[in-house]
């Protein structure tokens, strides 16, 4: 089966040809830049205080609550903030502003957040 071309790697300046949108050199740059502007607040789930609340917060609701209200039981993945905690370390440690969800609630409820839940905004980054 044959394949597609390779085309130029996205990069300004860059001649390399490439089957991904970049070269793996500017791949590497291109994904550290979006971890530091898109995800700032990935360091606060990395560190072990999140990992024990989490651990200790899915043993004791190990249910979807999203699933358990139409009438379902499935086994909770996520720790999910209820407020969306943007930084906030009040809100980010509140335990009452946490909840066990399943995968898939947690990315419904994810996506309705972001870009895709502002009905009637401009699309735009942030």
């Amino acid at each position: 089966m044959p394949r597609k071309p390779k085309m130029p790697c996205r990069y300004p300046g860059c001649p390399e040809l490439t089957e991904d949108r970049y070269c793996p050199a500017h791949q590497k740059k291109t994904d550290r830049e979006y971890n530091r502007t898109n995800r700032p607040y990935k360091k606060l789930y990395n560190n072990s205080r999140w990992q024990r609340l989490r651990k200790r917060h899915l043993l004791k609701h190990p249910l979807c609550v999203e699933c358990e209200r139409r009438g379902r039981f499935t086994p909770a993945t996520v720790v999910d903030h209820i407020i969306p905690h943007e930084g906030r370390l009040e809100l980010f440690w509140d335990e009452n502003n946490i909840q066990s969800l399943c995968k898939s609630c947690h990315d419904r409820k994810t996506a309705g957040e972001g870009r895709w839940g502002k009905k009637g905004a401009v699309y735009g980054y942030r």
